[in-house]
């Protein structure tokens, strides 16, 4: 199994072989990761909790092909714009729990503003 950076290296290898970089502009990577974070909601929209449950056992598939374009255009983002995903994922989390201490937030939905 390959690890995160091994992933990121094939898909920008997969990318320069195509010449597909020129293409690439930050804007264009931003549009593509929403649309495909889309095409992830597609396989939930109008469905109940019992229809999803059955949904997600017969499509697995389908929707790790969509969480992988999303994970894609995340780390060809991340490469092009030379941010650390991994570094900045942990920041991410040191932030968020300052936002949201376990003793205000456990069980709870409610926004950090609002705890």
């Amino acid at each position: 199994m390959l690890n995160l950076e091994e992933v990121q290296k094939k898909i920008i290898a997969f990318r320069d072989e195509r010449d597909w970089k020129q293409f690439h502009t930050p804007k264009d990577m931003a549009i593509s990761l929403a649309l495909e974070a889309a095409e992830v909601l597609e396989h939930f929209q109008w469905k109940n909790e019992a229809e999803m449950k059955e949904y997600i056992a017969n499509h697995k598939e389908e929707i790790g092909d969509e969480l992988a374009d999303v994970l894609w255009w995340v780390l060809l983002m991340a490469n092009d714009l030379g941010i650390d995903i991994l570094e900045a994922a942990d920041k991410k989390i040191d932030k968020t729990a300052l936002k949201y201490p376990v003793e205000k937030s456990k069980g709870r939905h409610t926004k950090y503003t609002e705890l």
